[in-house]
């Protein structure tokens, strides 16, 4: 059997790339790798006549709407070269799939495998029509399977402090992603569009050093660029809570996913499971969750509109996508990533444990430590939501 393996110098084997992970044997089942085949080959139509209608066109192809997007101007990527408070790197998601863009540059893709978590690819955008060249890259490992996300193959994002080149001169928050940081420690090096009451935050800002300190200067969306280059004019806020969300939930699972997988080799995996479970239960059910800002947040209208268009419903037509955004993301607080690959891809036995714990803390009859933020109502709603939309749950006795 043919095994690709990568092909870009000498370097160190990481943990993951060994048995019983083995990252680059197993066959791929992510939403990307899926469709490369067609997109190579031109099966897949995408129009050409520009970079930005490319990307446009690509995200449709994807299922990703084009206001997830979000610009980020610290070099913080693989093509920091081309990324700057000039030129902002631009991203866009779904639940499985993370696109960036750098005008002038590459396409990178980050697709969610159940089993093996973040595969990486990167191409050109080609002049005219033509084949196009997928490369599924090791580079990206240089930041995706760090210290900072647990030394497995998982999403990055950072808050930092750039210099008016983009280059990092502060930087905070390196190991943390998810729900439960702070609105205040979050942004840096990003731009921050849309409607919100968030007073203090990093985005939309350059820093500089000088003998008195680091001294901080605007960068106001659209200043230093033009919307025009991008095929939406906004950073939105909610665009940012969401991927902030999705990152920190994949990354947990993906770790739990891998511990998991070397624990039930060993022989003795009930420690680690347990510890996951728990780690995952209370992220899912946004135990943990920073509250938005007086006033809320409003939301891009598109955005919403797509996202709910996705939703899986109850029997009472209710579903886990619907927003509140007065004091928090959510309605019903419980993620919408449970029907994601990366869940979806979690060893059965800490699967179970985690529906084992989902029917504990809804079952109103009960009080468990994860679910005292959860009122009554609100249990109840979760429960058939994920009665009617989750098979593991519906099955579970």
């Amino acid at each position: 059997m043919f095994v690709w393996m990568p092909t870009e110098g000498a370097r160190r084997v990481r943990d993951f790339e060994k048995a019983p992970h083995s990252y680059w044997e197993r066959p791929l089942k992510d939403r990307f790798t899926q469709i490369k085949a067609a997109l190579e080959s031109g099966k897949l139509p995408l129009d050409h006549s520009s970079e930005k209608v490319f990307v446009t066109s690509l995200l449709k192809a994807l299922n990703i709407s084009p206001a997830t997007q979000t610009l980020v101007y610290s070099t913080t990527s693989l093509q920091l070269r081309r990324i700057s408070p000039r030129n902002p790197r631009a991203l866009y998601f779904n639940e499985d799939i993370y696109v960036g863009w750098v005008p002038g540059g590459q396409i990178e893709i980050a697709s969610i495998d159940p089993d093996l978590g973040g595969i990486y690819y990167i191409f050109d955008i080609p002049r005219v029509s033509g084949p196009i060249k997928v490369e599924r890259s090791a580079r990206c490992f240089n930041c995706h399977a760090e210290f900072e996300i647990g030394r497995i193959p998982g999403l990055l994002l950072k808050s930092v402090i750039p210099g008016p080149g983009g280059g990092s001169l502060e930087s905070f928050r390196n190991d943390q992603t998810g729900h439960s940081i702070p609105l205040k420690d979050r942004f840096g090096g990003w731009h921050l569009t849309g409607k919100h009451g968030i007073t203090q935050h990093w985005g939309n800002m350059v820093g500089e050093l000088s003998p008195s300190g680091l001294k901080k200067y605007p960068n106001l969306p659209g200043r230093q660029f033009r919307w025009e280059t991008y095929p939406v004019a906004s950073s939105d806020v909610l665009a940012h809570l969401l991927q902030e969300h999705q990152v920190g939930f994949v990354n947990r699972a993906i770790k739990a996913t891998y511990d998991t997988r070397s624990a039930l080799t060993k022989g003795d995996a009930k420690e680690t499971i347990d510890e996951h479970a728990d780690i995952l239960t209370r992220y899912l059910l946004f135990a943990d969750e920073a509250p938005l800002p007086e006033g809320g947040i409003e939301g891009n209208q598109s955005l919403k509109a797509h996202f709910l268009k996705n939703a899986r419903k109850s029997a009472q037509g209710n579903s886990l996508r619907e927003f509140d955004l007065r004091t928090r993301l959510f309605k019903y607080r419980c993620s919408y990533m449970v029907h994601s690959a990366a869940f979806k891809g979690l060893p059965p036995p800490l699967k179970e444990q985690i529906i084992l714990r989902f029917r504990i803390a809804l079952d109103i009859s009960r009080r468990s430590p994860v679910s005292l933020h959860l009122p009554d109502p609100e249990k109840q709603s979760i429960h058939r939501i994920l009665n009617s939309t989750l098979r593991p749950y519906s099955q579970a006795k």
